[in-house]
């Protein structure tokens, strides 16, 4: 045998090694996990708030060049809505369960330019340094499902170009040619985010209806457009945004009243719209003696007057010309401003403490709206990370300093994380309400809980 070709034999599994290894490389991964949420009432006869059964799976295939990723929800959630023996038919009933895409979009590093990469398809493009509550994060719609997973967003179907000018500086532009609104609470949530509306003397609502003015699919009327100059100087990470696109959570811009009876009982139409809405932001991240530190905030700027009108013609019948009240909602030359500053710290005894401070929460608009949100979080961790233990946790919010002690909420989340094995967790928390006046969490407060979850990644 020639030498040449023993030298070839010699090296043949060295070659099938290095084909095994880009083969891998190259490979799809599936990775997911399996998450079982169970939540029930404190309160007598113990109702149940919450049933899921969540299977998450992520589809994940890189290259030199490119990327592909996509996250399904495959869920079974809710309890079921029987009435009658026909819905005993349906098993989407019986069994109620969904598919949601969360996320699907490919990847190109280098296009066109090697300092340009573009993503395309369903994609969370995530703005923001704060924990889970960020003001410049308006790209995606507010996924509020679940009021109690704070920060929760759904994919949108986007172009997203980054540009690097530098390893320090980068430039990214996005565009969303469809606009998608926020989805509501559902469950015992679901009038949790309703506003309270507050009726003339002498009159009692008996029936509430809307009609949701959607903006036409074209260009002009639903797409959404972001742009952000991103850059890190002297240890601290900083960006400057602006997005134009319009509120994911609609304004009530008409409200018809029509007298149903002679003791003063209403019917209420409301006409809801979508502000178009200029934001501009500003967000930083940094750290000090291993503390954590960041902040970001958002001026939202109407792009005309949101004005709010109350048809009362029914009223007059014999009027010739319609009976109309006009309020000013949301004046386009005075923006309002959300913000957030925070911090954490890991202590060296395998303690971590987070605490947090937000002006205007997610579904508040108009500066004399916002309200002041005092976020506190302290863990422990035992056993060598096993066991976590997280006594303090929860909020403080103040809607009135002028009269605190009746315009207040407190939020209690104590919770207890076991790590049964190297991919399973198991969770048991509690969520207490408390307050007074009229705000989300003291509203909240007949809906304490007691909330098991199970997560096992693969």
């Amino acid at each position: 045998m020639r030498k040449s070709n023993l030298f070839i034999i010699l090296l043949l599994p060295f070659f099938a090694i290095s084909i095994v290894n880009a083969q891998d490389e190259n490979s799809l991964k599936i990775s997911g996990e399996l998450l079982t949420d169970e939540r029930f009432l404190f309160k007598s006869p113990n109702d149940w708030a919450w049933n899921e059964n969540r299977l998450t799976l992520k589809l994940d295939k890189k290259t030199k060049r490119s990327k592909f990723y996509s996250e399904v929800w495959l869920r079974n959630i809710g309890l079921p809505g029987i009435t009658s023996s026909s819905d005993l038919y349906n098993k989407g009933i019986v069994d109620p369960y969904n598919l949601e895409i969360r996320e699907a979009y490919v990847q190109l590093y280098g296009f066109l330019t090697k300092n340009l990469d573009v993503t395309i398809g369903r994609q969370r493009i995530v703005w923001g340094t704060a924990d889970k509550l960020n003001p410049t994060d308006n790209l995606n719609p507010y996924d509020l499902e679940d009021i109690l997973d704070f920060g929760r967003r759904r994919g949108s179907d986007a172009i997203n170009l980054n540009y690097y000018l530098n390893n320090d500086f980068s430039l990214q532009g996005v565009f969303i040619p469809f606009f998608q609104p926020a989805n509501m609470p559902i469950g015992i949530f679901a009038n949790a985010l309703n506003p309270s509306m507050e009726l003339p003397q002498g009159m009692v609502l008996k029936d509430l209806s809307d009609t949701l003015m959607m903006p036409k699919y074209n260009l002009g009327e639903s797409s959404t457009a972001g742009l952000k100059f991103k850059g890190f100087a002297k240890g601290v990470d900083f960006s400057l945004s602006y997005i134009w696109g319009r509120d994911g959570l609609p304004f009530a811009t008409r409200n018809t009243f029509i007298p149903v009876d002679a003791f003063g009982g209403i019917n209420i139409n409301s006409q809801l719209s979508f502000a178009r809405t200029h934001i501009i932001g500003a967000d930083f991240s940094t750290s000090i003696a291993g503390a954590g530190f960041w902040g970001e905030a958002a001026a939202f700027i109407p792009d005309e007057n949101i004005i709010m009108t109350n048809d009362l013609s029914a009223f007059y019948p014999l009027s010739p010309v319609p009976v109309t009240q006009d309020s000013l909602i949301l004046d386009k030359t005075k923006p309002y401003i959300k913000f957030v500053v925070g911090g954490d710290y890991n202590f060296s005894d395998g303690s971590y403490l987070n605490l947090q401070y937000m002006h205007g929460f997610i579904h508040e608009r108009g500066s004399e709206n916002l309200n002041d949100y005092f976020f506190l979080r302290y863990e422990k961790k035992f056993f060598n990370e096993k066991l976590k233990v997280a006594p303090i946790g929860g909020g403080f919010i103040v809607t009135d300093w002028n009269n605190i002690k009746d315009n207040y909420a407190l939020v209690y989340m104590p919770e207890i994380t076991y790590q049964a094995t190297i991919n399973s967790e198991i969770t048991v928390s509690t969520t207490i309400f408390d307050g007074k006046g009229d705000n989300l969490f003291s509203n909240l407060k007949d809906f304490n809980m007691f909330m098991f979850k199970l997560k096992y990644s693969f």
